[in-house]
């Protein structure tokens, strides 16, 4: 397991549906070590603070193993950072990467906290409206990480697993239930007492259960 691409970058502001949208996808892979502070990169940033960044989203990983399903989906080449990723990783899927998972990564230790969910704004770059539900459809989302040690991260680094998260909840679990809710009570409700899932994450399903935030 590796780092293929490290990409970082600030806000800009693009045209979506003749106006303007300031967002923070359209990152660029960076050469050399990046320091990585419990709120993220060095020189990188999020437009919409309310749903993205912050210790819980430090850091959005994507799988370069899903490039060539989107490329033939999307009929183009993709870059790097293609879905605003910080890091594209190879050996970290939805499917076995769980939410509590830690990594030694560089001089960095990170831990899984929750699925990305996708926004239109992925849309906005790649073009089909409906690219959003694609993702959801596949799991071909990736996943946040918090800081649990900061330090520097390069690409090429090695992706070295020193723990497995309490619960064997995978990512793509989680975004599973975060599309169908109550329709899985049960394990909606385990979820909701997962103290390694994102603090947003886990009220919406103690919301949706009834119970007081955590």
């Amino acid at each position: 397991m590796e780092i293929i691409s490290l990409n970082v970058g600030r806000p800009v502001t693009v045209d979506y549906r003749g106006k303007p949208l300031e967002t923070g996808i359209y990152k660029m892979p960076v050469e050399g070590s990046v320091q990585l502070n419990t709120n993220g990169f060095i020189g990188d940033g999020q437009a919409d603070l309310k749903h993205h960044g912050g210790p819980d989203k430090a850091v959005c990983a994507y799988p370069i193993e899903h490039y060539p399903y989107w490329e033939q989906q999307l009929g183009k080449k993709l870059e790097y950072s293609a879905f605003g990723e910080n890091i594209t990783t190879a050996g970290l899927l939805e499917t076995d990467v769980c939410i509590g998972d830690v990594y030694e990564i560089g001089t960095t230790v990170l831990q899984v906290s929750q699925p990305r969910y996708p926004c239109f704004k992925i849309s906005q770059k790649h073009g089909p409206a409906d690219l959003p539900a694609q993702v959801l459809d596949t799991r071909y989302s990736g996943f946040y990480l918090r800081v649990l040690r900061e330090g520097k991260i390069s690409t090429g680094d090695a992706i070295v697993k020193k723990e497995s998260g309490a619960g064997d909840a995978s990512v793509a679990h989680v975004l599973h239930l975060m599309q169908v809710g109550l329709q899985e009570e049960a394990a909606l409700a385990a979820l909701a007492e997962l103290e390694t899932l994102s603090a947003v994450v886990r009220n919406k399903f103690r919301k949706q259960l009834g119970l007081p935030e955590s």
